[in-house]
């Protein structure tokens, strides 16, 4: 092994393979730890209880041919079992978690805490209306907040996630059109090529078809493109955009853009996974939107990792404001009330999205949030988030290629034009986990060839940045002289470098006990 100085790191760092071999398979406090199926066995159990007697049989001749094969684990076995499983997993308390696009920041404690308050963690939503006007308020509370950042008059709060979120800005958009009588002849949303996958796919399930438009050199909406498309066709219904969009930069032609579409008799849908880079800057409002959805789990904290919790409320301009979706909470002389079915007030509504009102929690995880960092706070995290991933752009620039000129918005965005012949984005990937960091985003945006999408959020000190940066330098001096140590990497990780190729098309999903050689032979 080899040591050397790296950058701003004043101790000694190791690199190179470790051989160290111990006879448990643990190394240090990280255990070894195998399958459920190679801890416990078929034929024992953690718990101990007489079979029951004078048991009918109601199965009706559907009883199980042969035993499930569950491993049985004593309680020791089963909490140590995933307590090392966790020990393996990176997890934003434990680093820098460098993912472009999705928004990885910390998860302030207080939201935690307050969304474990019992009126709110163990509300139900088919409690009587006058039992939970807490609950009522708080949504109300939240969706004017929503409505004052976005400068939109309106807002569904039900969506549970981003792609839900779409599908609402979608489904009303449609609705509107129905409501005009031209779905029928409006069936085209333009969707530019830097867009998230969820955009196009969202279009498709809503009924239109997608027509893919251009990116320009610096990244953004080729106008020219846009406009030609606009003067070919009049059928277009909308257009899908996110700003800042996925290539980490503001599309600064988006007030044009807006009116071209609007000139054109179609609606803007704005992406806005990426709203923590504005935040208290920019009201979508008044760029001309039409319908955008917000990540609460994103822009107000609550990191998505592993799944959820997830919501998507939708902002809607007064084009469609009357076409949001069921339910929305209204204000009355006798109290906040829910309003769940057609009336007058919802007429045109595309209808209900979910059984009931949204994601409870994540709304007060929201609101905790937005009331501890009030207007000007929210705007300074918009400004951390730009500033920490600038000085990320900028450390890194002489030694990794930035897919573009100029400054970035709130993730700075590389090429892999700078690695040597036979290293691929992949490998910087996998040498990351070596390192203690997971991988920023890889292969993402698709218009950047091997893409590396970094976004440090606001969250991040300068000394995390800092040591991330010198981390990355290293890696990427290695991947410029074609160094040996990335193509087997990682080395360190509980899992070695995998045939990708062969784990996708011949995957493993299926745990067999191992067979007996003696028997085997025979």
């Amino acid at each position: 092994m080899s040591m050397q100085t790296v950058g701003r790191l004043s101790q000694p760092v190791v690199t190179g393979t470790s051989d160290c071999v111990t006879v448990s398979g643990s190394k240090g406090l990280l255990q070894r730890e195998d399958l459920l199926f190679e801890v416990g066995a078929a034929n024992q159990t953690g718990v101990d209880l007489p079979g029951l007697k004078n048991r009918s049989d109601r199965l009706g001749g559907v009883r199980r041919a042969q035993p499930l094969q569950l491993a049985g684990l004593s309680e020791p076995q089963a909490v140590r079992h995933y307590v090392r499983l966790s020990q393996k997993n990176y997890a934003i308390d434990l680093g820098l978690f460098p993912l472009g696009s999705c928004t990885m920041k910390h998860n302030p404690r207080l939201n935690e805490k307050m969304a474990r308050l019992p009126g709110f963690a163990n509300i139900h939503p088919l409690q009587p209306e006058s039992s939970v006007q807490g609950g009522l308020a708080l949504i109300d509370e939240l969706a004017d907040w929503l409505k004052r950042l976005t400068g939109m008059p309106a807002v569904a709060m039900s969506p549970k996630a981003g792609a839900h979120g779409e599908l609402c800005g979608m489904l009303a958009i449609r609705k509107a059109l129905e409501v005009r009588g031209e779905l029928a002849s409006r069936r085209r949303v333009l969707v530019p090529a830097s867009a998230h996958g969820t955009n196009p796919a969202t279009a498709i399930q809503c009924g239109f078809t997608v027509d893919e438009i251009k990116a320009d050199a610096r990244g953004r909406v080729d106008m020219a493109d846009l406009e030609l498309k606009l003067q070919q066709t009049d059928d277009i219904a909308a257009i899908m955009l996110t700003n800042p969009n996925t290539c980490g930069l503001f599309e600064t032609d988006i007030k044009a853009i807006a009116d071209l579409i609007h000139a054109a008799g179609g609606y803007f849908y704005c992406d806005g996974a990426n709203f923590n880079a504005i935040v208290g800057r920019v009201r979508p409002g008044d760029l001309g939107v039409d319908a955008m959805h917000i990540n609460l789990h994103k822009t107000f904290s609550t990191p998505h990792g592993g799944g959820g919790p997830g919501s998507g409320p939708t902002v809607l301009s007064d084009a469609l404001a009357p076409y949001a979706p069921l339910p929305f909470v209204e204000r009355t002389e006798a109290g906040l009330r829910l309003v769940e079915n057609d009336c007058e007030e919802s007429q045109h509504s595309f209808g209900r999205m979910i059984a009931f009102h949204g994601q409870m929690g994540m709304f007060v995880r929201a609101l905790a949030y937005m009331l501890s960092h009030g207007g000007d706070g929210l705007k300074q995290v918009a400004e951390d988030a730009v500033l920490n991933a600038n000085y990320i752009q900028v450390r890194l620039k002489t030694v990794m290629t930035p897919a573009f000129s100029g400054y970035c918005m709130h993730e700075a965005l590389f090429s892999d034009a700078f690695t040597a012949e036979g290293v691929e984005t992949i490998d910087i990937a996998k040498a990351l986990i070596d390192e203690g960091y997971h991988p920023m985003t890889m292969y993402f945006p698709l218009v950047v060839h091997g893409a590396m999408l970094i976004e440090p959020t606001e969250t991040e000190s300068k000394q995390e940045l800092d040591r991330f940066c010198d981390v990355m330098t290293d890696i990427a001096a290695r991947a410029s002289r074609g160094h040996d140590s990335l193509l087997t990497a990682p080395v360190n990780a509980p899992v070695k470098r995998l045939d990708e190729t062969q784990a996708a098309r011949r995957p493993v999903l299926k745990w067999q006990p191992p067979v007996n050689e003696a028997i085997a032979a025979e």
